[in-house]
Formats: C-alpha cells, structure tokens, sequence
C-alpha cells in the first residue's frame, strides 16, 4: 500500500491497482504537486464541501468515471452534476468507509451561490491491514478518543494543525498524544493560505516519542516501518 500527500487536506491512497484519493483540492493550491487533468483515481472520498476540500471533484470524477463517497448531502449535490455517488460508509472494492464526526462547517460557493452541504465528517478507513484516520477539517473533542478506541488502533493519523479554522498546533498535538494515540501521526491542513501558516516542526516537537510523526511535502509517502 502507498499512501502519499500532496498539500492541504489531500492524501492518496493506492492499493492493489486502486486508486482513492481525499479531498482533492489541486486547481488553485499553490502547495499540491498534482494536475487535476491528468491524475487518475477511481474512487474519491470527500469529508465535507468546502471549497478547498471538495476542490476539483468533478472534473476528476467526470475524467476518470471515478465515484465519489461522501457525506449525504454533497453526495446528493454533485449527483445532480451527473457524478456517480455513494452516500454514507460501506464496504468497496478498495476496502472500508466509515464516516465520524468532526466538528467544523460545510458548504460550497458555486458562481456566487452558496450551497449547503450538511454536517462536516472525519473517515476511518480499513484498507489491507491499515486503519487510517482523516480527521477531516475538524476542532478538539473528546470523542476522538471514542472514535480510535471503536476503530483501532489506529496506524495512520491526518489531523489539522493550521488553526484559524481548525485544531492549531497544541490541540492537535493533544488529539494525538492523549486521544487517538496512532502509530503514525500526519500533520495537515496548513500553509496553503495565510490565516494558516504554521511550522509543523513546532507540531512534531510536541508529539510523543512513541508516535512517528512525519512531516511530508507535497508527493511524498508515508513510511510504514
């Protein structure tokens, strides 16, 4: 299995010859080193619809006849766009969804239209042997602690350390160390804009040592010892 990162909230999965990507904002983050007309997915998760996370999601699905899992009611809007969607966990082809709570928003802007998209979500997946959790766009709260004890443990943690609209460093940090408690903990969401600017390191240097915190730059994979 390949699980790499490429800026933003946007991880990619590869396993068995398929492809999944999350939350693929590429068109306008400086920081992504993909190109939204020519990567190639088959399947795309999304954990709410805010711009800079929904991001390129109909081009790619539409390109790639890929179908989108994701919360109801962005599952029900881009079916209207003629999207193949799934709403809501499962068991697929690649492995396993399961969508939990997160504590953020979620809506898209379209051509000036602001369009509602229900309740913002974290993903547990269940790939091969690997239990990964995206925590999506998403504050502290306790029952993270619940969530990775139901679904653990867990190997791979992506969590958000920018602030301003999500967990800053200190309460990422201890989401990590206190609640979830991964085997390897990503820092995400940061950087791309500047009400989120932040040195990860500050994150890692508050993680501890028996997490593998790695720090990943845009294509790079995470490492499983």
């Amino acid at each position: 299995m390949k699980i790499s990162f490429h800026g933003q909230s946007c991880v990619l999965i590869e396993h068995d010859g398929i492809r999944t990507i999350i939350d693929p904002f590429i068109t306008g983050n400086d920081l992504s080193d993909l190109k939204a007309d020519e990567i190639e997915v088959d399947f795309i998760l999304l954990t709410h619809g805010h711009n800079d996370h929904l991001g390129d999601t109909v081009s790619i699905a539409k390109r790639n006849h890929a179908t989108v899992i994701a919360p109801f009611e962005v599952a029900n809007f881009l079916s209207e766009k003629g999207i193949n969607t799934m709403g809501g966990s499962g068991d697929y082809s690649f492995g396993s969804v399961k969508f939990v709570q997160a504590h953020h928003s979620s809506s898209y802007e379209e051509e000036g239209q602001v369009h509602y998209m229900g309740v913002a979500t974290g993903l547990i997946l269940k790939i091969a042997d690997k239990t990964i959790y995206h925590t999506g766009d998403t504050w502290l709260f306790g029952d993270m602690k619940l969530i990775a004890d139901r679904n653990g443990p867990i190997d791979v943690l992506f969590i958000p350390i920018g602030d301003h609209y999500t967990m800053g460093v200190d309460d990422a940090s201890y989401a990590a160390n206190e609640f979830v408690k991964p085997s390897i903990v990503v820092p995400i969401h940061y950087n791309t804009f500047p009400p989120i600017q932040q040195n990860p390191q500050n994150f890692k240097d508050q993680i501890n040592s028996d997490i593998d915190c790695q720090i990943l730059k845009a294509g790079e994979k995470v490492s499983f010892k």
